[in-house]
C-alpha cells in the first residue's frame, strides 16, 4: 500500500504511525508512574496506622526506645503485632537511628536486652534519614521486588515512618508492607487504562487517518479536475484548443516521418449570435452542446473533436489517403449541425459552415494548418454560409486582399469619402416623385466602384458602419434640405447602429444640422433588428416616431415573422420585397400574397411601396393592387445629387405635399390605435 502512496504523503503516514505509538508509549508511562504512586501512597498509609497502632498497644514502647528497662510484656505486645494486615515485618528505630528491633527477633520468647547489632544495608535508615525523619516528621516509602526471596513477597513496599508518642518523635518504624494482591490489581486496573487509553489514541488516530485519507482523496480528486479541465472545455466535454494543438503537433511529427496523412478541419455555428440574442445563453449553451454530441458521433474513435472557444470548433481526422475523405466529414457536419435543436420545448435552427485542408508532405507547421483551415472556413461562410470548403493557395490572396479592403474602407470612413447616390420614389401614377432613397456608394481609388452588397457586410463585421452610417444620416439631411419642400428622403439603418450609440439623438443631431424637419425623414429597417432585440428596438423606434420622423420595414415579406411586427411597431410603411414585383404575371401565388400585403397594410393604415418596378406590366400589377410608391429602374436609377432633375419633375408641389401629409396622418391615427 506504502507504494502507490506518494513519497510526500508516505513520510506523513509514517509520521503518524511515529506518533501514535509515542502517543501510547507516552500514556504507558504515565499510567505505570501513577501506579507506583499509588502503591507508595498505599504503603505510606498502612505504615502511619501500623506506628499509630504500636503507640496505642504497646505502652512500653518509648521507654524500649529510649533504652530503657523493658518488660517482657512489651516483647509480648510486640510479638502479636509482628503480622498484622498486610505488615508482614518491622523494624524499631530509636532518635540516632541505630537499630533496636527486627521483628524476626520476636518468633522466640525469649526477651532482648539493648540495641540490635546493625547487619548490612538490612539495618534501616541511617543516622541522617532517621534525622531527617524526626526533624521534618515525613515518611520514606521505597517499593521492592521479592523475587528470588522466599521470606519476601512478590511486591512490597518499605515504609520508614516516625513514631510519635504525645506529640513527640521517639523514634522511627520501618514497616515492611505486602503489596502482591494491590500490585495485582493496579496491574489489571493499568492493562485496563492502558487498553482504554490505546483505543482513544487509536481512535482520535483512526480519525485523523480516515480525515487526511479523506483529504488525500478530495485532493486527488480536485487534482484530477483541474487535469481534466486544462485539457477539456468545461461547458461541452470535448477537447480544448491547447489539447488540440498538442495532438494536432503530434500528427505533424508522425507525418513527417513518413506517417499517414491527416486533415484539419474548422467550423463555426452559423446564425449562433441570433440564438443568444433572441432566447438567451442558456439557450446558446445548450445548442453548443448538441452540437458537441453530434460531433462526437461523426468522428471515427482516433480523430479528435475541440471546441475553440465561442462556436467555434475544430476536427483532427487522422488517417486521410484522399481529399474525399475529409470532404465526406465537412459535408456530413454540415448536414449534421444544420438539423434543428431542441430547447425547452422550442425547435432551434442554426446551420454549420466548414473548411478544412490537408496536411501534405512535408507537413507544415501547426499554426498554418490551423490558419488555411480557418481561410477555408471563411470561405464557406462568404459563399452564403451552410456549406464546405477546401484551402488553396488562392485564398491567402484573397484575405490579403479582404484586409486592404478593410483598411481602405477604414480610411474613407474616417475622410469622408464615400458617396451617396438617390433613386426617385413615385407615387402610384408612376409620374409624382414623392421623394428619394438615399443609396451608399464607394468608388474606390484604384479597385473602381465597390458594390455594397461587399463593402456594407464588411463594415457591419469591422464595427465601422456606425460612423458610415452617421455620415450617410447627415449628408442625406443636407441634401434634402436643398430639395423642394414636399420631397422626403429615406435613408437606411444597420442593426448594428441601434446597437451602439445614442440613434435617437444622433437622428435628432443630423436634422438640426441640416435644419431638415423630421417628416420629411424616412428610416428604412429591416426585420434582422427586430427579431435580435425587439424590446430594446421598440423603444427606440418608439423615440423616433415621436420626434416626427416616418418609419418603414424593408424587404417585407422575406422574413418568417414580418406579420407579427406591424402592430406592434410605429411603421408609417412597408417596402415589398423586388422578388415578389418580380414574380408579379408569372405566378399567381406572388399575386395572391401582394394583393394581401397591400390589403393588410391599409388596413392598418400603413403605406406600400414596391421595390424593383423594371417593366409596365409589374407597374400595371402593382397600381391594381393599389400600392401608393412604386420604385425601380424602370422609374429611375440610383444618381448623384447633382444629378436629380427633380424640379421639373414636381409639378405640383402643394398637390404631392398635401397627399403625403395625408398618408403620413392616417399611418399615426393606425399607430397609435394599435
Amino acid at each position: 500500500m506504502l507504494a502507490k502512496i506518494r513519497r510526500q504523503d508516505r513520510r506523513w503516514l509514517l509520521g503518524w504511525l511515529a506518533a501514535m505509538l509515542v502517543a501510547l508509549a507516552a500514556a504507558a508511562g504515565a499510567v505505570h508512574v501513577a501506579t507506583q504512586r499509588h502503591l507508595a501512597s498505599d504503603a505510606e498509609h498502612e505504615a502511619l496506622h501500623y506506628a499509630q497502632t504500636l503507640v496505642k498497644a504497646v505502652p512500653g514502647l518509648p521507654d524500649f526506645l529510649a533504652g530503657g528497662a523493658t518488660e517482657a510484656t512489651t516483647f509480648t505486645d510486640l510479638r502479636r503485632l509482628r503480622h498484622l494486615g498486610d505488615v508482614f515485618r518491622f523494624k524499631l528505630f530509636d532518635r540516632e537511628g541505630r537499630l533496636m528491633l527486627v521483628s524476626d527477633q520476636l518468633a522466640g520468647a525469649a526477651p532482648l536486652a539493648g540495641p540490635v547489632e546493625r547487619v548490612g544495608s538490612d539495618q534501616g535508615v541511617t543516622v541522617e534519614q532517621a534525622v531527617r525523619l524526626l526533624n521534618d516528621g515525613r515518611s520514606i516509602v521505597e517499593l521492592q521486588h521479592g523475587a528470588g526471596r522466599a521470606d519476601r513477597p512478590a511486591v512490597y513496599a518499605e515504609a520508614y515512618v516516625p513514631v510519635v508518642v504525645g506529640g513527640r518523635t521517639v523514634g522511627v518504624v520501618e514497616v515492611y508492607v505486602d503489596q502482591t494482591d494491590r500490585a495485582h490489581r493496579a496491574r489489571e486496573a493499568f492493562v485496563q487504562v492502558a487498553l482504554a487509553l490505546a483505543a482513544v489514541v487509536l481512535a482520535l488516530g483512526g480519525l485523523g487517518l480516515a480525515h487526511w485519507l479523506s483529504r488525500q482523496r478530495q485532493q486527488r480528486a480536485a487534482e484530477a479536475r483541474m487535469r481534466y479541465l486544462a485539457r477539456h472545455d468545461g461547458l461541452s466535454g470535448l477537447d480544448n484548443r491547447a489539447s488540440f494543438n498538442e495532438a494536432l503537433a503530434g500528427a505533424v511529427d508522425a507525418s513527417r516521418r513518413q506517417g499517414p496523412g491527416f486533415a484539419v478541419l474548422c467550423l463555426d455555428l452559423d446564425r449562433f449570435k441570433e440564438v443568444n440574442d433572441t432566447l438567451g445563453h442558456a439557450a446558446g449553451d445548450e445548442v453548443l452542446r448538441q452540437a458537441a454530441d453530434r460531433l462526437r458521433r461523426l468522428v471515427r474513435p482516433d480523430d479528435l473533436v475541440a471546441r475553440l472557444g465561442g462556436d467555434e470548433f475544430a476536427v483532427l481526422q487522422r488517417q486521410v489517403p484522399t481529399a474525399a475523405t475529409a470532404a465526406q466529414l465537412g459535408e456530413r457536419i454540415v448536414a449534421e449541425l444544420s438539423a434543428p435543436y431542441a430547447w425547452n420545448g422550442q425547435t432551434v435552427r442554426c446551420g454549420a459552415s466548414v473548411g478544412a485542408t490537408l496536411s501534405g508532405q512535408p507537413a507544415p507547421e501547426p499554426d498554418l494548418l490551423l490558419h488555411q483551415a480557418d481561410l477555408a472556413l471563411y470561405r464557406a461562410k462568404t459563399a452564403g454560409r451552410g456549406c464546405f470548403s477546401f484551402y488553396d493557395a488562392a485564398l491567402d490572396a484573397e484575405v490579403r486582399s479582404r484586409h486592404a479592403l478593410v483598411r481602405d474602407l477604414r480610411e474613407a470612413a474616417e475622410r469622408g469619402t464615400m458617396a451617396l447616390h438617390y433613386q426617385p420614389l413615385y407615387a402610384i401614377d408612376g409620374h409624382t416623385l414623392v421623394g428619394y432613397e438615399a443609396l451608399m456608394r464607394w468608388m474606390h481609388p484604384t479597385r473602381g466602384p465597390v458594390p455594397p452588397s461587399e463593402f456594407i457586410p464588411l463594415a457591419e463585421e469591422t464595427g465601422l458602419i456606425g460612423t458610415l452610417g452617421a455620415w450617410a444620416l447627415r449628408r442625406a439631411c443636407r441634401d434634402a434640405a436643398r430639395w423642394p419642400g414636399a420631397l422626403s428622403v429615406a435613408v437606411n439603418l444597420s442593426p448594428a447602429q441601434f446597437e451602439t450609440g445614442d440613434l435617437p439623438a444622433t437622428v435628432a443631431a443630423a436634422l438640426a444640422a441640416a435644419g431638415l424637419p423630421a417628416q420629411r425623414l424616412e428610416l428604412e429597417i429591416t426585420e434582422s433588428l427586430l427579431m435580435r432585440h425587439p424590446d430594446h428596438a421598440l423603444a427606440t423606434l418608439r423615440q423616433l416616431a415621436e420626434m416626427g420622423v416616418r418609419i418603414a420595414m424593408d424587404d417585407f415579406g422575406t422574413g418568417y415573422s414580418s406579420l407579427a411586427y406591424l402592430w406592434r411597431f410605429p411603421f408609417d410603411k412597408v417596402k415589398i420585397d423586388r422578388a415578389f414585383t418580380h414574380g408579379l404575371g408569372q405566378d399567381p401565388k406572388v399575386n395572391l400574397i401582394v394583393g394581401a400585403i397591400v390589403t393588410l397594410a391599409h388596413a392598418l393604415k400603413i403605406r406600400v411601396n414596391a421595390e424593383g418596378v423594371e417593366t409596365a406590366e409589374q407597374m400595371a400589377a402593382l397600381q391594381h393592387h393599389g400600392c401608393d410608391e412604386l420604385q425601380g429602374f424602370m422609374l429611375g436609377r440610383p444618381v448623384p445629387d447633382t444629378s436629380l432633375a427633380h424640379a421639373a419633375q414636381v409639378t405640383d408641389t402643394a398637390q404631392v405635399t398635401d397627399t403625403v401629409d395625408a398618408s403620413t396622418a392616417r399611418t399615426r391615427e393606425g399607430a397609435t390605435a394599435a
